[in-house]
Formats: C-alpha cells, structure tokens, sequence
C-alpha cells in the first residue's frame, strides 16, 4: 500500500484508471501490457524495469531540487563573452515567461491561431533590424555562435564556391571561434583566425566582433569596404545594447549581423536558452536561415502574419537544404521583443547610457588607480593590463573573497563587463578588489567621450507606435494579454500534432526555472560555483542514459537539430579516428524526419534515399542492396524509429546489424522517444547514437517554436568524442572531442530542471505508463476515425505506435475538400490541427500524448467526425464545392457578427459547430490567410498602423 498523499504520475497522465479500461476494452485488450505486447516487437522489449530513483510527490522533489539549487554561488559576475546580468521586467516575467498561455503555444504553422505570438515576433524582427540596420531579420536563432555559423555557410552558398578560406577575428567570443571552425571542418571549408588590421588573403567571407570580445570598438568600415572589393561578404557579431549608442553594422557596410538578444531582459540561465538574432540584406532573404515572419492579408483583406518563405524549411528541401535550424527560441525572443516594446526607445538609450556612463567612470578610476586599460574605445568592457601574474592572482583572490566574477584574459590582464543591473556602489565594490582598500568618491559627471564621433549612432530606431505606446505596466499587461488572447495554447485545448508531442507541462517542473541559483548564473563561472548543476546535470545524463541504453549522453546540443548534427559528427570523428575518413554516405529512408538529410549535409556527408514499402516501412531489400553497394564508403543510417509513419518495425535489429555488416553506424532520431520510455531502449536493440527532444519526450515545453534541447547519447565507443568547449573543461571529453556545437557548455541549463523534475516524479512505472497510455491515446483516436477517415499505416498486429496517419487525399476527389480545408475548420471547433501533408501529403498526423483525458480525445474526435459529415453534405450535393462551411473556415467574430451574411450556411453552424463551442468559444482573430500573397508582397517588419 502506497503512503504518498499525491502520485504525480496520476495529474500528469490524463486517463484515469476507468477511462484507461473503457479505452482498452474499445481495442480488445484487458491491460496496458497486453496492448504492449501487441505493439512493441518482441525481440526489443525491455525485460526489467529501467534503474531510476522512486518517484518523488512534486512538494518531496522541489524541495531536493532547492537544496541541489542552493550549492550553486550567486556572484556578481562581470565575465561578458555575449553574457550579461540583466533585469527581467516584473511584468513580462510573469505574463510570459510563467505563463502556459505563452509557453505551451507551438510552433505558428497554423498562423490563424497564431497572431498573437506572430505579432511579438514580427516585433522582435522589427527591433533587430532597426537596431542592426539591415534589411531583413529572421524570427531568432538559438544562440550567437551557432548564428555565426549559420551566416558563415550562407556566404560561401552565395559565393562562387572556389574559394574556401573564411577569416574569423581572433578578437571574435572563443566559444564563438569553436562552433564556426567545427562547422567549416564538417563542410571542407578552412578558417583562418587572426587579427582583421592585418589579414591579406582573399575569403570569401569574414567575422567580426562589434564591440571587440575584450570591448574595444573598432571602425570596421575599411576592412569591409576592401573585403567586398575582393567578393567578400562581411558577418559582424554585434551586442544588440551597444547599437543604441555606437553606429549600426548596416551603416558599416555589413552583409550580415549575428549575435544574442540576452541582454534584454533574459536570465543568465548558465548559458541558455536565449534568443540569438541573424539580418542581412533584402537581396539575400532566400538564403537566410530559420524562420521569417510575414504581413500577408486573409481572406477578408485584413493584415495578417504568418511565416513566410517557408520553402527554405528543410522539411520542403531535405538534401537541398543549406541549413537544419527549422527551429528558433520563439519564447525567449517574445521576451526580448517585449523588453524593448516596455522600454521604449528612451527608455533602451538610458540603459545603454548607464551602463556605459559606469564603465566611463570605471576606467578613469583605474587609471588613476594606477592600471592600464587597454583600450580608449569601449561600449561596457574594459581590458586591464596588470603589473605581474602576481597581482592578477592577488586580485583574483579578493574578487573571490567578494563573490565577484572578472574575466581572466591571459595571466597578467583582465577583462571585465558591467551590466544594467550594475549600480555606483558596484563599481565601488569592483574597484576595492582590484586596488586591495575602499575606493575614493566616484566621478559620477565622466563627461569623456570615449566612442569616436565617427562611431556615434546618428540614426534613429523604434519609431513605430509598438515600441512607444506601452510604458506603463497597466498597458503592457494589456496588451501581453491581448496578443496572447489570439493564440491557441494548451490552456485552450488539446494540441494533437504528430511528431511534436504537445503534453503537459507541469507548474511544478516550470517552478525553478526562475530561481536566482538557476537563472543568475554565468555560462564560464569557476566550476565551483556551479556545484548544484552539475549535480543536476550528472544525474539527468545519467538518467537519459539509463533509459536510452547508451554508455553517455551530452546535454550540449540545444534543438533537436542540433542533437543530429551532433550525433553526425560524432560518428564522422570516430570514423577519422579508425582512419576511415572516406566512409562519406549517409543513407536515410524517404519516410524520415526532414532535418535528417539536412543534417547529414551540414556533417558533410553524401545522402543516397532509401525506399519505403507500401505499409510505410523500410525497404529492407532496397536497404540492403545499397548498403552493400556503398559498404566501402558506408558512414551512416539516420532512422527514425518508431518511424516517421507512426509505426514500429519489426526489422529494427536486422536493420542495425546490415548498417554494421557493412562498416557503417547507426544514428536513431529520438524524436519519437516518448513510444519508447520503459518500453525499449535505442541502446539495446543496435543503435550507435541517438538525439533526444527534451521539449517533446521530457517536457521541456514548445514555447511557441523554441526552446528546445536536443541532447545526443553514444554508444560506449563514441563517448571520447563528445562535444566538449574552449572556455569551460567539461571533464569526460578527450583530444578526440568533434569540438563545440553550441555557444554554452550545457546547450540550455536552465531549463533542465524541467525535465529533471519530470523524470524525479514520474519514477519507472510513471514513464511505462506515460509511454503505454500514449500509445493507447493513439491507437484509440485510430480506431475511431477509421471508419471516416482510413488510418494510412498501421503494423503487423493492425495498431499503430503513438501517432496515427488518416489518409484525407480521396476527399479532393468527392469533394473537392484539401486538407488545409480541415485543419481550418477545426479552429472554429476549437482545435489546433495535427500536422498537415507531412510526412505524406494530403494526410494528417495526429498525437494526441497521455496527458489528455478521454474525454478530451472523444471531443476531438466527435468534431473530426461532424466535419467529415459536412463533408458528406458536398459529396451529396447539399453543400457548394467551392463555397460551402470548410471553404470558409475559420470563421471570425467580425464575419459572424457582419451584417453582411451572404454565405449558403448558417452563421450558428458556422461559429458553434459543437455544444461545447457554446461554452467556452476561442475565436481566431484573424480569417483564412492568403500565404502567396505575402510571399509575392514580402514584409517583414512592424507594419504602418494605417494599414489596420
């Protein structure tokens, strides 16, 4: 008999026992091991439990958390590297960050209920290229240095290609240096890091620091103008703060500008996640990575947004595509915008003046005291230059003594960055440290012009009303309020999209991803301040390790297709290592995941399709016949498994064993690791590596598109080859390590908690029964949408795994009815639609995850079933083909509520299809979107407010 007060496992999974019966019973099992059975190949199921800690209640597991929290040091840390302290606004703190409205949104490929985060994110592209001055800016990326790689591989995309020289500036964030030179080594392209004043070779591309790493502000202007003369293209990594007082790269003449919106309003969070920042020119906007958001107008005229240009997704391109990121940190970038629509233009120019006025005062105080600071221009880094390693030691004793963080440059300087949080009294505390006594009265009207005038912005930014109409908190809650009042989340309804396992994310596991000993923490502190993650981050590799079945698991990568890539180049070092570098074939099945090939390009290898068989599986023949064809120069097999078609195949092992007979290595896509938890295990039934989606499996939530962590596990002879850092010794990696993927050690810490806390009080049998109850979920809505709408793939048993396929492609055929036109009229049922045409068009993908209760899935399936009705009434005639109820889905509240109704249905059935539309109605703003529109008429900023 079990004492626990509360089983969490009990709020997490949506069915109780009764409706788990009445489930069962509707698919002829009698338990959830029986229906296992039928599903999960006999020769993978796992044959005991997986070695886990019991589960924990949430109030038992906050308070371990708390106490692993406490051993983390909370220093003031003046480190920068694109780190800074910030001030997170009260405000957007609680009504973003916390709030589920917000942070359980996915990603906006229905646009229509989307507006809401779509506007905060055209807000965000709004603010980084008024304050880059370029032309066009991307929706976020997922971190500085990654960004600085992305723009790397798009110049040499744009070059001719003869040229394979890329020049980074020696004076660029290590962390930087390293992502960007493992990213050229994996496409044969060589770096050359130097200094900018003197590099004489032709490139065909080139990055530079905007302010300097060690802060001091150079006029890239020259250097850029020769580059450009020699068919060069120009990458600045900018700190967004400094753009308000220094002249934008734009107006340098800069091709590109990367770097990290951090500093607004974000927390430190050891390293992530954050929102990184990617512009350029009109000209090259096909070329740009990730996502764009887009005015377009909807079918009633109004101006509507959606993403746009959306062929560059590697789901479209696959092996074509120049990059993997189909993903962004929508969550943190909503942040970032909204710190910048709360402040304002004035009010962003007294930050950045505070902060530069300090470090003003700050070095005119060393200097009298007696340092050398380096450098006459700077934004808010100092570069100090000390008599003897001695005195660096000396100081670097006392700042420890104070709970102060300074940058150690080499042995006998010092770097230091202050931060908007930084306060006279600060610089006083700083100034202590370094001269050993209490420092003297401040200068506090420093009126020393330290930025050349030359560099001085003269431009003006954030013109538009968003950035200037919300200043007091009872208008920015309103209007936080009103956008997330446009966008569907998990707080309205379930979100059934195949492959993206949309599942509760728990307030307990979101508790501690706000907590100062979480959130107040540099990436590069000394180790020792950083004791409770790496309790946290020690138990949690070893947990997903345990339940994978691999030897290791590195937690750096921070997106699933990071995590591929990862997992790539970590069998692409192994491979060098054994001296079988010409091994360069990946083979993917055409049924996978579209990151897959994209991934496998960016790695640097060559992808050759595999063929899928009528039922949706692998072509064992045709995998044969070409791994043995390619056994000389065989890398890879990227699988998903279960597969991308929503089942388990039954070949898995033979599978493995022919990619092995043939010298190749098995890379598993974890992205449908939530079918497999407490079931089997990747580790065990043949795979080499595998990624792992955090934000899908573990519940580290979507977040309207990002954050996302996707870590990799290894198999044990590929544990020497794990991503390791050039700022921080992560301890278990070797000279073998295929090097940085990701700008922090730790991809994302500060949200691991969630996944932590996850695993802590779900225990064993809580993840067996998640993973059991999902696919029950699954297989229930396939059993009853089978008579309206035929389930595509199913396995030898006749089930599917936790996704399920309905085949809609006859519908066009009887009723000229598309399958956009479903997921539209869904919305007005008050549905997001599952995932559409993909991965076989004119079909839809549904997960319904176990946190939804029956009752739930019976309404979702009860308005599938009263559309196909609808249906029925075109293919009988009753309704038009071309005007009918789908056609002219969704409907708003303006067009019900017109007092033109020249529409051959009724406006009641149009606006409450269903009884419990009558009860709760969630109203899409905006109607149906004309998506070529916006391509054909591409704009991607803030529009004018005439155009309401």
């Amino acid at each position: 008999m079990s004492t626990k007060v509360d089983v969490f496992s009990d709020r997490h999974i949506g069915p109780n026992d009764k409706e788990i019966r009445e489930m069962l019973s509707t698919l002829g099992f009698l338990s959830l091991d029986d229906l296992s059975k039928n599903i999960i190949p006999s020769s993978i199921r796992l044959k005991k439990p997986l070695g886990l800690p019991e589960a924990m209640s949430e109030y038992e597991a906050l308070g371990e958390l708390r106490a692993i929290a406490t051993q983390n040091k909370v220093f003031r840390s003046y480190i920068g590297m694109g780190y800074n302290d910030c001030i997170t606004p009260p405000v957007i703190q609680r009504n973003v960050m916390e709030n589920p409205g917000w942070y359980t949104q996915y990603t906006p490929y229905q646009a229509e209920i989307a507006q809401g985060r779509l506007e905060a994110l055209l807000n965000f592209q709004t603010m980084i290229m008024d304050l880059t001055k370029m032309e066009i800016a991307n929706a976020s990326m997922l971190d500085e240095g990654t960004a600085a790689a992305e723009a790397m591989s798009m110049c040499f995309n744009l070059s001719d290609g003869h040229n394979k020289k890329f020049f980074i500036s020696q004076d660029c964030h290590p962390q930087t240096i390293g992502i960007v030179k493992v990213r050229a080594d994996a496409i044969g392209l060589e770096c050359i890091v130097g200094d900018h004043a003197k590099l004489t070779e032709n490139v065909f591309g080139a990055l530079l620091q905007y302010p300097a790493s060690d802060g001091a502000v150079y006029d890239y202007a020259h250097f850029i103008k020769n580059l450009h003369e020699k068919k060069g293209l120009a990458v600045v990594a900018a700190d967004l703060l400094s753009l308000v007082l220094l002249k934008p790269p734009g107006e340098l003449g800069a091709d590109v500008v990367v770097g990290n919106t951090q500093r607004f309003g974000v927390p430190l969070g050891y390293g992530g996640p954050h929102a990184a920042f990617f512009a350029t020119r009109e000209k090259f906007k096909r070329n740009m990575p990730g996502r764009l958001v887009g005015v377009s107008v909807d079918a009633q005229g109004k101006p509507a947004l959606r993403l746009a240009l959306q062929t560059r997704e590697q789901h479209i391109r696959r092996a074509k595509a120049t990059s993997n990121i189909c993903t962004a940190q929508v969550l943190l970038g909503v942040m970032a915008s909204m710190y910048a629509v709360y402040h304002g233009p004035e009010g962003i120019k007294r930050i950045a003046t505070h902060v530069h006025q300090l470090t003003k005062i700050l070095a005119e105080a060393l200097r009298e005291a007696g340092f050398d600071v380096q450098h006459k221009s700077f934004f808010d880094t100092l570069r100090v230059g000390l008599k003897t390693s001695h005195q660096l030691q000396e100081i670097w004793d006392r700042s420890q003594t104070e709970k102060i963080n300074f940058r150690t440059l080499d042995e006998k300087t010092l770097g230091l960055s202050l931060d908007e949080t930084v306060s006279a009294e600060d610089v006083q505390d700083i100034l202590k440290v370094f001269t050993g006594k209490e420092a003297g009265k401040l200068n506090l009207n420093n009126n020393e012009k330290i930025i050349p005038h030359h560099l001085l912005r003269e431009s003006s930014y954030f013109t538009h009303p968003v950035f200037n109409s919300y200043h007091s908190e009872t208008e920015m809650l309103r209007y936080m309020n009103k956008l997330q009042s446009r966008d569907l989340s998990l707080a309205v309804s379930m979100i059934p999209l195949g492959s993206c396992t949309m599942k509760l994310n728990a307030t307990a596991e979101m508790v501690p991803v706000t907590w100062p000993e979480f959130g107040k923490i540099h990436p590069f502190v000394p180790l020792e301040q950083a004791e409770g993650y790496r309790i946290l981050i020690e138990k949690l590799e070893g947990w997903l390790s345990e339940i994978t079945g691999f030897a290791a698991t590195s937690l750096q990568p921070n997106a699933g297709s990071q995590g591929e890539y990862s997992g790539l180049l970590v069998i692409k070092k192994y491979l060098e290592n054994k001296k079988q570098g010409h091994r360069k074939i990946c083979l993917i099945p055409n049924s996978a995941h579209g990151t897959n090939p994209a991934s496998a390009v960016m790695a640097g290898f060559e992808v050759i399709g595999v063929e899928t068989e009528s039922n949706g599986n692998v072509s064992m023949s045709d995998l044969k016949a070409k791994a043995e064809l390619h056994k000389d120069k065989l890398a890879a097999l990227m699988i998903t498994y279960p597969s991308t078609h929503g089942v388990f195949e039954e070949t898995i092992i033979e599978i493995c064993e022919i990619i092995h007979k043939n010298g190749g290595q098995v890379y598993l896509d974890g992205a449908n690791m939530n079918a497999q938890v407490g079931l089997c295990r990747p580790g065990d039934f043949g795979a080499d590596v595998c990624h792992l989606n955090l934000h899908k499996t573990f519940c580290i939530p979507h977040g309207g598109g990002g954050p996302g962590m996707g870590p990799i596990g290894v198999a044990e002879h590929l544990v020497s080859f794990l991503p390791n850092h050039p700022v921080v010794s992560m301890g278990k990696t070797s000279a073998n390590s295929m090097g940085p993927v990701s700008a922090a050690p730790w991809g994302s810490p500060s949200i691991l908690p969630i996944s932590y806390l996850y695993i802590l009080m779900m225990g064993e049998p809580g993840l067996k029964k998640a993973t059991q109850v999902a696919i029950l979920n699954a297989n229930y809505i396939a059993k009853r949408l089978d008579k309206d709408y035929p389930v595509l793939y199913k396995g030898r048993e006749g089930f599917v795994a936790h996704e399920c396929i309905i085949d809609l492609r006859g519908l066009k055929t009887s009723a000229a009815i598309e399958v956009d036109d479903i997921a539209k009229r869904l919305i007005d049922y008050g549905y997001h639609a599952p995932t559409v045409s993909w991965p076989v068009p004119g079909t839809m993908m549904i997960e319904p995850t176990e946190s939804e209760s029956k009752k739930e899935i019976d309404r979702f399936c009860a308005a599938m079933i009263s559309i196909r009705k609808e249906i029925s009434e075109i293919e009988n005639g009753k309704a038009d083909k071309t005007i009918n109820i789908l056609k002219g889905a969704p409907h708003t509240a303006q067009v019900i509520a017109s007092d033109h109704w020249d529409r051959p249905y009724g406006r009641n059935q149009a606006a409450f299809p269903a009884a419990w539309t009558r009860d709760f109605k969630f109203w899409p703003s905006v109607s149906r979107i004309d998506n070529p529109y916006g391509d054909r008429n591409l704009f991607c900023a803030c529009p004018p407010v005439s155009s309401y």
